[in-house]
């Protein structure tokens, strides 16, 4: 793999000006002297984070090049994957480039949380001494490489995808006004299939008047002016034209003009005007985004945000001409019934007339001809699908996947069916489709009320070779049906996943699935949550874990399990070796059965989760838990939500936690913690180094406890998410969150809901939010904000660049408030959702949403409910729907005005009224 971590020059001139000695000038020395108090400052505030070389293992060199090695590092506390890029001296670099970069390098750190731009961690010093950049490591390689390995399989759809995340980062880039300078496809880095920019901005500028520019090292990505005119200043509309034969690249999967080999021909060539040649199948709406966008006139040239909007209305419309998906088929069958009205199918004619399928350069009348008849076949099985004749549809599945130019869509339509809700319609039809069928692995029958019924399908199960998922939930299927069942489970060799929830499977259902247990041999995941077990079946149960050696999952909720019930299944736990899910939420387990389980977890050396939700396990039992966590070496989530554990069950799980290093999950919502279970838990996450997410919501913490989390925070940089609602933290509380939140470079979701912080607490948490670069949910709801507050936070988002979700709703914004929101959502780039109902905002507020939703580009989801918003901001924010093409969600109910009277009709779009 080639060094695709090209970092910027400048941080490691001013790393240098600080820890490596030299000889210079007197002008010099004090320019170092400055830039080492500004560096030191920079650290100290958190700006650039330090992290220490002894932190990092596993080195693997993965590049090298003009700055130095790239190595693959594996990061211990943080469990991350890393980049580390050597940096070395350029002593070429001017004094007004290092003062452009002090400006700017605050800024950098922001930047790099966008999920479309490879995150910078910070710096370390390895054992050399040298100083290295640490950075998010992509495990998918660049782009370039990306598209050779994987070309073939990738849809349209995937496609789409990938130009509208790499329009969103160079969006987010341009409003930051940071200008790329170099984009292309080895420039953008895949992790996890998303598309990351990388090498930005910055460096670019040191690049540029450095004596080694690469500023030519990619012609076919620059544009014209840069070639032929000296001193060329390179801008966004430099950007839009690299993006553009990015464009070309992904629609074609290959490098452009790669058959010139001289770059002085091939930058000649550029200068003439020439371009690649559009590709065939290509949606002609997308040949006409990125020939607008390598416009040899840089005036001609889209904005960014333009660019950004037609993608996401191609992508529209490419979801839209999914017709080939077996949910859409199952959505329509809903659509027929009592319980799903509202969803209908695209026709072809609609799929016909899309312009992903008008393409400018199809000219080959087979392929024309395949693609119909191929089409024709999907109509028809979705039309047999929807009238319930299985055996038909599947003959037309399984023709469909025996045609060349079948998608991966197809695969998914013939492999998963969804039939829930659909009724006991044809049921010994679907049983036989069962027998015959050599494609289907998923079925999903919940909520049809089969009953006895249920046993057609049993002696299915006994002849199907392909099934691996089965949903009978909610299907009343009684004691006979469990036991069919159970007996298929017993011939049965391919099922892995079942879902049995309230079946009433009752004392004969549930014995008979523990005996089946003792045989089979495929099944890693069984729910049986709610069937009406007793201490009988429980035992059955608990005697089959010792038995079986293939499941990992296992749901019992709400059966009576009480203590004898939990004794059995904690021995269990202790012979059992496969297990690692096991949830027994509100199954009366009790003090006695918290503590039998506590003392199976000291034993047991597999499971990863449990959850005890509601078992009113006591202080005793939360003191035996928190024994059991200091022993164990193999759970990270733990759910011990309403236990009535009290402050000694919380102060024992605090110690527990200083000793512990694998939870990382902790649920303690309504346990009667109070201030002193707080603040027990707040000490020990300064020590603790593994846990990720904490939930404390009602439990009383009080000021107190809040003003101890809030100093925890500071320290602990391990802990992404924690939830704080309902705690009565107050003023004060909400004051030393927002002081917290300036240092804390680690939590991304934050709730705290209901702790009458009030407009003061509000404005400090907003100008905090200001200075935050982690925060991605904040929930602010009923924190008697007022309009002062809401100000505050709607001011913030026009300078955050990281928050995508925000919840603030009954705060009482009123009209100030509200309208300021508006004004935020023209200027906010990364905001997806944003929830403001029962804030009493009015007409006005609705129509300055509308206006804002006419310029915003990111919202998906928006909840206006209960804020008399009446027919007139109903109107206009429906008026304002047709020029959007990102709402996903939008909620009017309650508003003075009958929703269902404005002309709204998008498929993409869900209104709640």
């Amino acid at each position: 793999m080639q060094n695709i971590y090209d970092s910027t020059a400048v941080l490691q001139y001013i790393l240098s000006l600080v820890f490596q000695p030299r000889i210079v000038h007197t002008k010099k020395k004090i320019m170092a002297n400055v830039q080492e108090e500004w560096l030191e400052k920079a650290i100290f505030e958190g700006h650039i984070n330090y992290i220490d070389y002894n932190k990092f293992t596993d080195p693997i060199v993965i590049g090298i090049g003009g700055f130095g090695k790239v190595l693959k590092y594996e990061w211990i506390d943080s469990e991350l994957t890393v980049a580390l890029k050597c940096l070395k001296v350029d002593t070429s670099i001017g004094e007004k480039i290092i003062e452009d970069f002090i400006n700017e390098l605050k800024l950098l750190r922001k930047v790099s949380y966008h999920p479309n731009i490879i995150t910078f961690y910070g710096v370390t010093k390895d054992s050399n001494g040298d100083y290295n950049m640490i950075l998010e490591y992509a495990n998918e390689g660049t782009l370039r490489e990306y598209l050779k390995m994987s070309f073939t399989r990738l849809q349209w759809t995937d496609k789409l995808h990938i130009a509208k995340e790499i329009a969103h980062g160079l969006l987010f880039l341009h409003e930051n006004n940071i200008i790329h300078r170099d984009l292309h496809s080895k420039n953008i880095l895949i992790h996890e299939s998303k598309p990351k920019i990388t090498d930005f901005g910055l460096s670019k500028q040191i690049n540029e008047t450095s004596k080694t520019s690469t500023a030519f090292g990619m012609p076919a990505f620059i544009e014209p002016q840069c070639l032929i005119k000296k001193g060329y200043k390179r801008d966004k509309r430099s950007d839009i034209y690299s993006f553009g034969v990015i464009l070309w690249e992904i629609s074609s999967g290959r490098p452009p003009f790669q058959t010139f080999e001289s770059k002085i021909e091939l930058m000649f060539h550029i200068y003439q005007g020439e371009r690649e040649d559009p590709i065939e199948d290509t949606p002609s709406l997308y040949i006409e985004l990125y020939k607008k966008c390598w416009d040899n006139d840089p005036a001609n040239r889209p904005e960014t945000r333009v660019i950004l909007n037609t993608l996401k209305q191609l992508i529209s419309s490419e979801t839209l001409n999914q017709n080939d998906s077996i949910e859409t088929l199952s959505e329509n069958i809903k659509s027929s019934s009592s319980h799903h009205n509202n969803i209908a199918l695209a026709n072809s004619s609609e799929i016909a007339s899309s312009p992903l399928y008008l393409t400018d350069t199809m000219n080959s009348n087979t392929s024309v001809q395949d693609k119909s008849a191929l089409e024709d076949l999907r109509k028809d099985a979705r039309e047999y699908f929807k009238q319930c004749k299985f055996l038909k549809a599947l003959e037309l599945f399984e023709k469909i996947l025996k045609n060349s130019q079948h998608s991966p869509n197809d695969q998914r339509s013939a492999s998963t069916w969804d039939l829930s809700w659909y009724g006991k319609k044809d049921l010994n039809e679907l049983a036989e489709a069962l027998y015959k069928n050599s494609t289907l692995t998923s079925l999903n029958l919940e909520f049809n009320y089969l009953k006895s019924e249920g046993k057609t399908l049993a002696d299915a199960l006994c002849k199907n070779s392909t099934l691996t998922s089965l949903n009978l939930s909610h299907n009343d299927l009684g004691s006979e049906g469990g036991k069919a069942l159970a007996d298929a489970l017993c011939k049965n060799s391919t099922l892995t996943s079942l879902d049995l929830v309230s079946n009433k499977l009752g004392s004969e259902g549930g014995n008979a699935i523990a005996d089946a247990l003792c045989k089979n041999s495929t099944l890693t995941s069984l729910n049986l949550a709610d069937n009406f077990f007793y201490l009988e079946e429980v035992k059955a149960l608990a005697n089959a874990l010792c038995k079986n050696s293939t499941l990992t999952s296992l749901n019992l909720n709400s059966n009576k399990l009480g203590s004898e019930g939990a004794k059995a299944l904690a021995d269990a736990l202790c012979k059992n070796s496969t297990l690692t899910s096991l949830i027994l939420i509100n199954t009366e387990l009790g003090s006695e059965g918290g503590k039998a389980l506590a003392n199976a977890l000291c034993k047991n050396s597999t499971l990863t989760s449990l959850n005890l939700w509601n078992n009113n396990l006591g202080p005793e039992g939360g003191i035996a838990l928190a024994d059991a966590l200091c022993k164990n070496s193999t759970l990270k989530d733990l759910n011990l939500f309403d236990n009535e554990l009290g402050s000694e069950g919380g102060k024992a799980l605090a110690d527990a936690l200083c000793e512990n290093f694998m939870l990382t999950s902790l649920d303690l919502e309504y346990n009667h913690l109070e201030s002193e279970g707080g603040k027990a838990l707040a000490d020990a996450l300064c020590k603790n180094s593994t846990l990720i997410s904490l939930n404390l919501r009602m439990n009383s913490l009080g000021s107190e406890g809040g003003k101890a989390l809030a100093d925890a925070l500071c320290k602990n940089t391990r802990l992404t998410s924690l939830d704080l609602s309902f705690n009565h933290l107050e003023s004060e509380g909400g004051k030393a969150l927002a002081d917290a939140l300036c240092k804390n470079t680690s939590i991304t979701t934050l709730n705290l809901a209901d702790n009458n912080i009030e407009s003061e607490g509000g404005e400090i948490l907003a100008d905090a939010l200001c200075k935050n670069a982690s925060i991605t949910i904040l929930n602010l709801a009923n924190n008697a904000l007022k309009s002062e507050g809401g100000k505050a936070f709607a001011d913030a988002l026009c300078k955050n660049s990281t928050l995508t979700e925000l919840n603030i709703w009954y705060n009482d914004l009123g009209l100030e408030g509200g309208k300021a929101f508006a004004d935020a959502l023209c200027k906010n780039s990364t905001l997806t959702s944003l929830n403001l109902k029962y804030n009493n905002l009015g007409p006005e507020v609705g129509k300055a949403l509308a206006d804002a939703l006419c310029k915003n580009s990111m919202l998906t989801s928006l909840d206006l409910e209960s804020n008399n918003l009446g027919l007139e901001g109903g109107k206009a924010l429906a008026n304002a729907l047709v020029k959007n093409f990102t709402m996903t969600f939008l909620n009017l109910s309650r508003n003075n005005f009958d929703v269902t009277k404005l002309d709204i009709n998008y498929p993409n779009l869900k209104i709640v009224h």
